[in-house]
């Protein structure tokens, strides 16, 4: 199993949750507020008057191969928006209740 964060453009979430169902991706908490600024490039998305944009980020437990897939496609999205920002990173997860 492997845990897939996801942070994005706040205009971005509906495209990332229309992959998940396109995909299956199922089970999911996501947050629809967050401040933050990219490592590489972009804007900082902090909310204020500066900075008015916000982030949003979901995190998505899934199996292995459905995570690989639900990568690439993740990619191609934020190829398609380079303006829009989007991030996604994965890890193992080692035990499910």
């Amino acid at each position: 199993m492997k845990a897939v964060f996801v942070a994005c453009d706040q205009a971005m979430y509906d495209s990332v949750i229309e992959l998940m169902d396109k995909l299956s991706v199922r089970g999911y908490t996501g947050w629809e507020e967050l401040i933050g600024r990219g490592s590489k490039t972009g804007d900082p998305h902090l909310g204020s008057h500066a900075w008015p944009a916000m982030n949003s980020a979901l995190i998505a437990v899934t199996e292995d191969e459905k995570a690989k897939e639900f990568l690439t496609e993740l990619r191609k999205l934020d190829e398609e928006n380079p303006n829009q920002g989007l991030r996604a990173f994965a890890w193992n997860v080692s035990e499910e209740m």
